[in-house]
């Protein structure tokens, strides 16, 4: 695996330690001495997966989870307002259907002749099966990179394409960009070893008789220069994509980012099929490459947040609050409790907000846990006066990420790029005022002229523009599931016709 698996972190505290541990599901306060941690079972930073199998068993099995295993799902239909699920054993029935498959097929993109590759989940992962051949790997992701590296010993020359530039992780803070432990091929590319890192779109690909292959590709870079080459092998390693084909056409679920997922509300919920959902990695559609919901660390606390969600929405259950005092030094200890623990803001970084709401008195406040920034507009919050949201952010990086001229002055902490808290006030849908708190070695925001003065100082400037009190029930929170995307958002998602897929 390539999720890590830190097992000592210096802490005692459970919420703490699951800003490092990214492979243990979460568990509420109750069932956490049911289910040991994943960093239990084996001590490697990157585990074999075989664990986590071992780990998923035990985790369904500890907490008496009913799962009905070996059980394929052949159709899925909606009548009367219910789906229907068949299986060769059973046919279910229900009003509200999470789907959690995953990506279940290969992502091919619509190129000429793409269909005479190798493709990922089928190539031979035997080294010695690619001793002195040209191999083409398509796609600059982790699996063509694992590929490429594993390649290097036996393989003649290795090209690695796709039309765009290489991005890693560790620039982006985004893991499913190129991550370091699979990045040594490059190496072997800027060091003169027959390898190479080509930006360039293929055109077509044709099989010839002596079982090589021409590329013709045109380079991104060079002035469109066209050019074919050739290769032994070619394999298609693009990534994966949601496989709708189980849906019948009267629930059949629109697609977003060429296919790859379900198009999605931003409660989760299908765009076209009302009470059908999607978790897991499919809900990494509402943030794809801009934080971690396509991995387990992230779409854990989707899950959760989805779960609150259902059960307001289905059972009337009013989604999980806490009352503070409506006062400054109430917020800064919620805050920085917050900023200081949580595991969810800080994996769901940017992603993820906590939404304080004042109540009509203006003597106490709501303090509600993770919501996504995408919820918020489409709550009843945004009728009211005042509010708050509480994010952990990184800032863009610019350049090269390991040598950043960095700015410790607490009034330019909006220039911080590391992970750091920032506060921004609202009324009603209106933006009033935004506050960074400045990074921190250690994540630790507690420096009382750093962080707390300054969070103080914007508290209390904020607090002198709130409304007056006025007569009002204590504030319920309230979502509005039949709110679609922002359109600019739908516009990047959605599938256009005549588009075509390109990797």
């Amino acid at each position: 695996m390539i999720s890590i698996n830190k097992v000592y972190t210096g802490e005692t505290d459970y919420e703490k330690n699951m800003r490092w541990d990214w492979n243990s599901l979460l568990l509420e306060p109750e069932d956490q001495d049911k289910q040991p941690l994943f960093k239990t079972y084996n001590q490697d930073y990157f585990p074999n997966a075989d664990w986590l199998v071992t780990y998923m068993k035990d985790f369904a099995k500890n907490l008496n989870i009913d799962v009905h295993y070996n059980t394929n799902v052949e159709r899925i239909t909606k009548k009367n307002g219910r789906f229907i699920i068949y299986t060769a054993e059973k046919t279910y029935s229900c009003e509200a259907l999470v789907n959690c498959s995953g990506y279940t097929r290969p992502f091919v993109p619509d190129i000429d002749g793409i269909d005479v590759c190798e493709h990922y989940p089928d190539m031979p992962v035997n080294p010695d099966l690619f001793q002195n051949q040209r191999v083409l790997v398509l796609g600059k992701g982790n699996s063509g990179f694992e590929t490429a590296d594993k390649l290097i010993p036996t393989a003649a020359v290795i090209h690695i394409l796709s039309p765009s530039p290489i991005k890693f992780a560790w620039k982006t803070h985004y893991i499913g960009h190129v991550r370091a432990l699979n990045s040594n091929f490059l190496d072997t590319y800027q060091l003169k070893s027959q390898n190479a890192v080509l930006d360039a779109t293929v055109n077509k690909i044709r099989k010839k008789e002596d079982n090589t292959y021409d590329v013709n590709v045109s380079y991104t870079h060079a002035m469109g220069e066209n050019e074919t080459l050739n290769y032994d092998r070619v394999l298609n390693c693009t990534g994966f994509s949601f496989d709708s084909t189980v849906f019948d056409p009267a629930c059949m679920p629109e697609v977003a980012h060429k296919g790859k997922f379900p198009a999605q509300k931003p409660n989760f919920e299908s765009t076209n099929i009302d009470n059908l959902f999607f978790m897991g990695v499919l809900s990494h559609c509402l943030d794809l490459k801009k934080t971690t919901s396509g991995f387990i660390h992230g779409f854990r606390y989707n899950t959760r947040l989805l779960f609150r969600l259902l059960e307001n929405r289905y059972f009337g259950q009013e989604f999980p609050n806490y009352q503070i005092d409506c006062s400054v030094d109430s917020l800064i200890t919620a805050m920085m409790h917050r900023a200081n623990t949580s595991s969810g803001l800080w994996q769901q970084f940017g992603y993820l907000v906590d939404l304080i709401t004042i109540n009509s008195d203006y003597k106490t406040c709501q303090y509600h846990e993770e919501i996504t920034s995408h919820q918020v507009p489409n709550t009843n919050a945004t009728q009211l006066k005042d509010y708050y949201t509480f994010t952990l952010e990184f800032n863009k990086v610019c350049g090269d990420p390991f040598n950043i001229q960095r700015a410790p002055d607490p009034n330019r902490a909006q220039e911080s790029v590391f992970l750091h808290p920032v506060i921004r006030h609202y009324q009603k849908k209106s933006l009033i005022n935004t506050l960074h708190l400045l990074e921190d070695l250690y994540t630790d925001w507690t420096h009382p002229t750093q962080h707390i003065a300054p969070l103080r100082k914007f508290l209390t400037e904020q607090f002198s523009t709130h409304a007056a009190p006025y007569q009002a029930p204590k504030f319920v929170l309230q979502y509005d599931h039949s709110q679609q995307m922002p359109t600019e958002e739908r516009t990047k998602m959605m599938i256009k016709p005549g588009m075509r897929a390109r990797m």
